[in-house]
């Protein structure tokens, strides 16, 4: 089951599952979102990572139980926000259930996109039903227990190339030098989560992270985003970090809220801090417009239909 790996320097701790019970609550996001303060998001903004979460039963095998996300708080927070478009990622307590994803996007099909979670089994009308619903990709997860894991590997990257979609993965930076000579060889494009989802005390020397801006350089995409999984507030550490990605491929950065912020167990922080975060990463407006706008706009056709580096 694959679980978050610890690190020095990482930010507030998941409790650990060895230690029996039932997994543990975490709490919700902030009820007041407001837009960055330091800049204004710019037409056609794109937050390219976040969950709609349902109500229980969740899988058994989850590493943490959320409280509900729903749909219409998602949207309320773009809003607040001034975020025109949104794309959700299947979370990983509702396994391979993707009702509340497809159903979501379909009913927003101009401002949405799903990336869902599926066995690579599925008979092909399941899948076709979820690209026509408005999902563009599918995730693989070695973090958190309810993921699909990467085992089978390049089965999915086949089926996603017969889909049109891309692969996203939530993995640790520290995997990536063993990882690396197969994610290379998939014939789709590869969205890597959270910057790599690593302890940011180790560098941006760090063998992990090296092997994740070399993928980078060669074509995969990378989402700054999750700050506060690689560092405790104000996240300085991350700086570096998102900079140097930015700096191996400007064209294939894209930003995420990582809305509501499930697993975490620090002070919970505002999406506007974390758009502020990116002002500081980003200080150009230039580069923004890249980040915020046009690359998601290219990878998930916001603006173009169902276009896009994913179909």
């Amino acid at each position: 089951m694959p679980y978050r790996r610890r690190g020095a320097g990482c930010c507030a701790p998941m409790p650990d599952p060895a230690a029996g019970g039932a997994p543990p609550d975490c709490p919700g996001p902030d009820p007041a979102p407001r837009g960055p303060r330091e800049f204004t998001a710019p037409p056609g903004a794109v937050d390219t990572h976040a969950h709609v979460i349902g109500l229980p039963p969740y899988v058994a095998t989850r590493s943490y139980t959320p409280p509900e996300a729903s749909p219409d708080a998602y949207l309320a927070m773009l809003d607040a926000t001034g975020i025109a478009y949104g794309v959700l990622v299947q979370v990983s307590v509702h396994g391979t259930d993707n009702r509340l994803l497809a159903d979501t996007v379909r009913a927003h099909p101009a401002r949405l996109r799903g990336i869902a979670v599926a066995p690579p089994d599925w008979p092909a009308r399941d899948y076709q039903a979820l690209r026509d619903a408005g999902v563009v990709g599918l995730r693989l997860n070695t973090l958190y227990g309810g993921g699909v894991g990467m085992a089978e590997l390049e089965r999915y990257g086949a089926l996603c190339r017969d889909l049109g979609w891309h692969l996203q993965l939530l993995l640790d930076a520290r995997d990536l030098p063993e990882l690396s000579p197969r994610l290379r060889r998939l014939p789709v494009p590869v969205v890597v989560d959270h910057m790599g989802h690593f302890p940011s005390a180790l560098g941006v020397e760090s063998p992990g992270f090296q092997a994740l801006l070399s993928l980078v350089r060669e074509g995969a995409w990378v989402k700054l985003s999750g700050a506060y999984r690689l560092d405790d507030a104000p996240w300085a550490a991350t700086v570096g970090l998102a900079q140097a990605l930015y700096g191996a491929a400007p064209d294939r950065c894209v930003w995420g809220s990582d809305w509501p912020h499930v697993s975490h167990w620090g002070a919970m922080m505002n999406v506007g801090a974390l758009l502020d975060l990116l002002g500081a990463w980003l200080p150009d407006a230039a580069a923004r417009q890249a980040v915020l706008v046009d690359n998601p706009g290219r990878l998930y056709g916001f603006g173009a239909g169902l276009g896009g580096a994913g179909r």
